[in-house]
């Protein structure tokens, strides 16, 4: 197993940003790839962003939208399954 942090989308791309305006996907990829260099790095990512605890489901804003993860310490992965876009692109 790698050693290096990583991110994906739960279960796919299309299921998650499947018409999701691409600015907005783009801005999501961006934050989460920050997460995944921040984690590497050895800081604790489990509690970024807004969530009940530390370690549970995550929600993040970007781009005047937000996403939600979870991030797995045990799987050295960062996990994306969702994305809400801003009122407006809906």
């Amino acid at each position: 197993m790698s050693e290096a942090w990583r991110w994906e989308y739960d279960p796919d791309r299309d299921h998650v940003a499947g018409g999701i305006p691409a600015r907005m996907a783009s801005e999501v990829e961006r934050l989460v790839a920050q997460l995944v260099e921040l984690a590497d790095m050895g800081i604790d990512v489990t509690d970024m962003g807004d969530g009940p605890r530390p370690g549970g489901l995550r929600r993040m804003d970007a781009a005047g939208g937000w996403f939600y993860f979870l991030a797995s310490p045990r799987d050295r992965l960062i996990i994306v399954v969702r994305i809400i876009p801003p009122l407006e692109s809906l």
